[in-house]
């Protein structure tokens, strides 16, 4: 896997990189970010998202570095890494400072894009580097520490030129039971001249993973604000969002972070897999993600 695809970019494009930690009830996601516009100018950016709101931090882009064959991320003094982070963000309303040490990650064996990871046009591309991991360390947010003895962590990828007109995401690793974890995105998806609705889903029950996608011929039934159901041969699963509190984010159009979307960090979502109509799932959890980005 690459984890930097943007060093010989030279045309609309982004690049942002998305890492979860929960302990207990506490969440925060970090999203650091590159992007440049159709005219060459370029930024790098980092966003804090906690329960209680999101917040944006801007970098030039000489603050910024990247590697491509391993995942270590740098913008000015904040550090992310397939073996943790350090942060040190100062502004108005928010100060971040601490580190965080993670246990070994838990990659797909293979790439949740399937065979469109071989186009080299499309709109946004997608990535899984950790469908779960532990998170050891602290944080001191505003002066408050957020300890992590046994947390857990997830982090995902994603570049191209712009975030789809349309989509769904939820994600979740707080299950009952151990190597455990979802994902499912949903999106319109423009291709050559035309377009079409595509789904990718990862279902990491008790380490063994079931994958429901549209290059394998899984069917959207429902997607909306309130959840979304796939079928995919004798596997179905479905999200339902029981209650959430979305914060304000932004987004990339056209290599610029001028789209606003609205991200829940911690909500509760009923998740439901089965087979043959046999669950393998049936979990409710106020601490799964969830976004739903209306057609623009």
């Amino acid at each position: 896997m690459t984890y930097y695809h943007g060093t010989k970019k030279d045309s609309a494009y982004f690049e942002g990189w998305y890492l979860k930690h929960q302990q207990g009830n506490d969440t925060i996601a970090l999203i650091p970010a590159v992007h440049m516009d159709g005219k060459g100018d370029t930024s790098a950016s980092i966003q804090v998202v906690t329960q209680q709101g999101a917040h944006a931090f801007r970098f030039p882009l000489s603050a910024f570095s990247a590697q491509e064959n391993t995942f270590d991320v740098s913008i000015g003094n904040n550090h992310f890494t397939h073996e943790g982070l350090s942060l040190n963000l100062s502004g108005p309303s928010l100060t971040v400072t601490g580190s965080l040490q993670y246990g070994p990650l838990c990659p797909l064996s293979w790439d949740i894009m399937g065979p469109f990871a071989l186009l080299p046009f499309l709109q946004c591309n997608h990535g899984v580097i950790s469908m779960g991991h532990t998170v050891r360390g602290k944080l001191l947010i505003n002066g408050k520490p957020m300890a992590f003895t046994r947390g857990v962590g997830y982090i995902e990828t994603d570049w191209g030129r712009s975030f789809p007109r349309e989509y769904l995401w939820t994600q979740c690793s707080h299950f009952p039971f151990r190597r455990t974890g979802l994902m499912a995105s949903i999106a319109h998806i423009p291709m050559l001249g035309t377009s079409f609705t595509g789904c990718i889903a990862s279902v990491f029950l008790m380490g063994r993973e079931y994958r429901l996608a549209s290059y394998l011929g899984a069917h959207i039934l429902y997607w909306g604000p309130n959840g979304f159901h796939i079928r995919q041969g004798k596997y179905q699963l479905m999200g339902s969002v029981l209650s959430q509190r979305p914060h304000r984010l932004s987004a990339p159009q056209m290599g610029v972070m001028n789209r606003t979307v609205y991200e829940s960090p911690a909500c509760t979502v009923r998740y439901r897999f089965y087979r043959e109509g046999i669950p393998l799932l049936d979990f409710t959890s106020p601490h799964a993600s969830f976004e739903y980005a209306p057609p623009r």
